[in-house]
């Protein structure tokens, strides 16, 4: 039996050394993109806490249209929102309105208090524009995505619907956390065998009607891609799962299509947010 280097397997910025290149890239984009939106709202108070902010970049065609979410990763340890504004550009420019969470980063807070706090962001977004919200994410925000599509909402709120996100998309998410104790950054992360297991949405029983896409890049580890077919299979008898590799790109360069209105990524993820607001 093969045993796995789950140090390796899970270690994104050594399997991309130019790291470093792409969060700069993620950054001038976003910064460019903040400066082209005039009517952006940036540093939304949700909680108490300077990370728990939301900046919401609103459809170019006004009125009341579609409400995606927008949740960046780093082992829930690192990144800040600001750095992924670009991502709402694909969305954007069909008319779908984008809002960019933050939250509190571990070994500060726990993940279990994180996937909390995109709850609270979740339900202040509805309080705001009072819709239905599509969630997306990338890395630990794929993860997040995931808590957030497998809420009964009515047990948070008795204002909000059951199915307050009844879609989501994962980008490089992880779903199954245990292999995560065996990994360096689980210093920071502090998982034990039962919170890894209670924070997995592998385990959780998902509400019957939601969808789910897990999509990972071709490039990325064995155990990445793993991850993203699990919860596809998991998932499927009870919501409609669909799981893809991108071909040509790693754990970074997969959210890259964000940027382009006409790209698949794009497209399925407005395709999903007209969904969500048609219910």
């Amino acid at each position: 039996m093969t045993t796995i280097d789950y140090e390796k397997e899970y270690n994104n910025r050594a399997r991309v050394p130019e790291y470093l290149d792409i969060f700069a890239r993620w950054a001038r984009a976003a910064e460019a993109y903040r400066k082209a939106c005039p009517g952006a709202e940036l540093s939304i108070a949700y909680g108490p806490s300077p990370r728990q902010t939301i900046d919401i970049f609103p459809a170019k065609d006004g009125g009341k249209a579609p409400i995606a979410m927008f949740i960046h990763g780093g082992w829930w340890r690192s990144l800040d929102p600001s750095m992924f504004s670009y991502t709402a550009i694909g969305p954007n420019a069909h008319g779908v309105t984008v809002a960019v969470v933050g939250y509190d980063l571990v070994p500060n807070v726990t993940v279990a208090t994180i996937i909390e706090q995109m709850r609270a962001a979740c339900l202040a977004v509805w309080k705001r524009f009072g819709q239905r919200i599509m969630v997306y994410g990338h890395s630990a925000g794929g993860h997040l995505t995931a808590c957030m599509v497998a809420t009964d909402w009515k047990t948070l709120s008795s204002e909000a619907p059951h199915d307050l996100v009844p879609a989501g998309y994962s980008i490089g998410g992880v779903f199954e956390l245990a292999p995560l104790l065996h990994v360096s950054a689980n210093q920071d992360i502090r998982l034990d065998a039962e919170s890894a297991r209670a924070c997995s949405p592998i385990y959780w029983q998902v509400p019957p009607g939601r969808t789910f896409d897990a999509v990972a890049g071709a490039l990325e580890s064995s155990e990445f891609l793993r991850q993203s077919r699990l919860i596809a299979d998991a998932w499927k008898n009870v919501a409609k799962t669909r799981y893809e590799a991108l071909a040509g790109t790693n754990h970074y360069t997969v959210v890259d299509p964000l940027t382009d209105a006409n790209s698949a990524m794009t497209k399925r993820i407005v395709e999903l947010a007209h969904q969500v607001a048609a219910r």
